[in-house]
């Protein structure tokens, strides 16, 4: 067991990150409500295809929990029943958590996707908890990490429920990203506790404390970012999709701290990758941080100039949280060498 369990713990960090390339195709194509419901999905286990299903009709066999739109609201059976020639509200009662009652099947199965993806990654962390115990006379911490993040992925859930149950709450969303980051930096560092003393890497004090500096600024740019991220969303509830040319004309002060704060997170960066390069430090993964840096940079001008194109506050999102896992990880292999 404990010979495998780096593997397993990797493959939990990319299922990990796969859930947030999957909240972020959600956010890209608006499903975040396409199943009103949790855990399940309109009352299913495996979600509906069509509005026929949710819709009521004499003669029908109904379990408890299923969810049918009536009214413009959700109706909830409260028991197994074959519904009569008339409908009957003595079997059905409102869903109270919030009143979203629309039906999109594209939008019900790629939400589907992104739970199923996320209980997925919570198996493998499972999986990665058990096998922890052979690291138990090792290394105990490594143990207390790994069912912490059991228990992390499983608060993870409860706040992705109470996203839904308010509408896509914008301060609810940012603290379950803020959350998946958390649970990316503790996969991190039992990956990191896990493996030998790295010998290829030089010390350089001043490296590692621009290092710990350029964490610090990319974490304040991800909540900056994620201001402007609740603004947008407000103002899209105002404007709508078809006008996101009006979406900046007057933004919020966050707004240029965010654009101007890259600039300073770019700065802080070739500052690293030179002096990386020019001792020799032996630090790869800073070319990893400068081309997410370039890309996230890019994805950021795009939404700026041409009014955010489809799929590049997706990108934006995902970058942000590659480069953030990759500059914790270089201070964790700073911390995790023989220093020479």
């Amino acid at each position: 067991m404990k010979k495998y369990f780096p593997s397993i713990t990797k493959i939990a960090l990319v299922l990990v990150y796969l859930v947030i390339i999957a909240g972020a195709l959600v956010r890209m194509t608006g499903s975040g409500m396409g199943c009103p419901d949790w855990p399940k999905c309109f009352g299913y286990y495996i979600p509906p295809t069509d509005i026929s299903e949710l819709t009521w009709s004499p003669g029908r066999e109904f379990e408890k929990g299923q969810v049918i739109i009536r009214g413009e609201k959700l109706l909830v059976a409260q028991d197994d029943f074959k519904s009569g020639s008339e409908f009957d509200e003595n079997h059905w009662q409102v869903y109270t958590k919030h009143d979203y009652a629309l039906f999109n099947p594209t939008h019900t199965w790629v939400e589907y996707i992104n739970r199923l993806v996320g209980a997925l990654a919570g198996l493998a962390c499972f999986v990665m908890a058990i096998f922890s115990f052979s690291l138990w006379k090792n290394n105990k911490k490594i143990t207390l990490l790994s069912w912490l993040v059991v228990f992390l992925m499983g608060f993870q859930g409860w706040l992705g429920a109470t996203v839904v149950y308010s509408v896509l709450n914008p301060v609810k969303i940012t603290i379950h990203m803020v959350m998946a980051l958390l649970i990316v930096c503790v996969i991190l560092y039992i990956l990191n506790l896990a493996k030998p003393k790295v010998t290829s890497l030089k010390f350089d004090k001043v490296f590692d404390s621009v290092l710990i500096i350029s964490l610090i600024l990319t974490l304040t740019q991800i909540i900056l970012g994620t201001q402007v991220r609740q603004f947008v969303d407000e103002q899209v509830k105002i404007y709508g999709y078809d006008a996101m040319h009006k979406i900046l004309e007057d933004p919020i002060i966050g707004f240029y701290f965010h654009r101007t704060f890259s600039f300073i997170v770019l700065l802080i960066n070739v500052i690293l990758i030179t002096r990386n390069n020019k001792l020799k430090l032996g630090f790869k993964k800073m070319n990893w941080v400068m081309w997410l840096l370039a890309i996230e940079i890019f994805s950021g001008i795009l939404m700026y100039w041409y009014d955010f194109p489809f799929g590049s506050q997706s990108v934006h999102l995902v970058i942000a949280s590659l480069l953030f896992g990759t500059q914790f990880y270089l201070i964790l292999e700073s911390k995790n060498r023989e220093i020479k």
